[in-house]
């Protein structure tokens, strides 16, 4: 029994240590405004930028060309969006990206969507166009919250315009020929509406045989073989990770093993962030992200969305494995636009950034001897 009862004290010390780190680290301390305003000191030192300028929607700077298109299109001039969409050519990632922009232009105004359509009933891009601007809708309907956060009548508005853009989809797949962007903004329908897995897996075939390692279309499939949505850790884990490793240097699917692992720790309430992240298969991951980065760096603009994004989630990572340095390195080149995961899964998306990368800032300078 005597020899008990250190064991018992030393497991209470270990316990408090423990609790007080991850308090320290998450903010948490017995003085947090103390700590936290010393921490966006050391940010300020790096160069780093204060809270009241971080843009908590976009992850780049306004571009002005999206800007000019969507400023047109509203105004009338349907044809201009048009032409935007088809200077993307056979990019299919840039295509997909130039349908979402006027997609979420119509939520707000439909009414240039609508003369285009009935003037071009055949044109693929603006059929694709309204069926993507259907599920922009349902989930502004919906938002972004988990089920118990969800009203009943937001979830039967959410499927009622879902139901619609499965027809609207079925028409722009018709039309699409060798594009895959009907195929792949119908993915977060399949989650919205429940897609069995064949039904999904008949999609993702079709998105194969067009595009097999577009960046977008393991966006949305990480999500739909996730837990919270249609599937389990495991299957969204797997199929990250079937991408990842069939894609070539610098087309950065090894983002999305990090997302699976996020996705994970995020919605699983009692595991340790500290341990999670540091288990050797998610280190693995983050350098293999690392890796790809810097093949990216090399074909693709820094402000690319994908590199953008790749950036925003190994800070996440290298962050919790209190690899100060690299973490810095990677807030520096996305600081100010923080419109994505992981920041955005939080209630206040400038507190989460803040805390992460003051944080980062203050262990840099401690360890620098600053």
């Amino acid at each position: 029994m005597a020899r008990l009862i250190p064991l018992t004290v030393l497991a209470v010390c270990l316990y408090f240590w423990f609790k007080s780190r991850r308090a320290a680290k998450a903010g948490g301390t017995a003085n947090p405004d103390s700590s936290r305003s010393k921490n966006a000191e050391a940010a300020a030192r790096l160069g780093l930028l204060p809270a009241d300028r971080l843009d908590t929607e976009e992850i780049n700077p306004p571009s002005p060309e999206r800007t000019a298109v969507t400023e047109t299109v509203r105004a009338g001039d349907w044809a201009a969006g048009a032409a935007y969409v088809e200077g993307a050519g056979r990019d299919w990632y840039e295509r997909d990206r130039r349908i979402s922009l006027l997609a979420e232009a119509a939520v707000e105004d439909d009414a240039w969507l609508l003369a285009w359509r009935r003037e071009r009933p055949e044109d693929p891009a603006a059929a694709a166009v309204h069926a993507s601007s259907l599920v922009y809708l349902a989930w502004e309907i919906r938002g972004s919250k988990q089920a118990r956060h969800t009203t009943e009548e937001q979830f039967a508005s959410f499927h009622r315009v879902l139901k619609e853009a499965r027809e609207a989809f079925a028409r722009a797949q018709e039309l699409a020929g060798d594009d895959p962007t009907p195929f792949i903004d119908e993915l977060p329908l399949a989650m919205g509406l429940g897609y069995p897995h064949e039904a999904f897996e008949a999609i993702w075939t079709e998105i194969e045989k067009r595009d097999p390692h577009h960046f977008s279309a393991y966006g949305s499939g990480v999500q739909y073989w996730c837990r919270k949505w249609r599937g389990s850790h495991e299957q969204a884990l797997a199929f990250a990770r079937r991408g990842a490793e069939g894609a070539r240097p610098g087309q950065l699917l090894t983002l999305f093993p990090l997302e699976a692992y996020f996705e994970q720790e995020t919605y699983e309430n009692d595991v340790e962030p500290q341990d999670f992240y540091n288990r050797p298969e998610v280190v693995a991951a983050t350098e293999a992200a690392l890796a790809d980065l810097a093949a990216a760096e090399r074909v693709l603009d820094a402000r690319d969305p994908r590199i953008v994004q790749t950036r925003h989630l190994v800070a996440w990572m290298l962050y919790w494995q209190d690899r100060y340095e690299e973490a810095l390195a990677q807030f520096r080149l996305v600081d100010g636009y923080i419109g994505c995961r992981p920041w955005n899964y939080a209630g206040d998306p400038k507190a989460r950034y803040t805390r992460v990368r003051d944080y980062t800032a203050a262990q840099v300078l401690k360890a620098r001897g600053d």
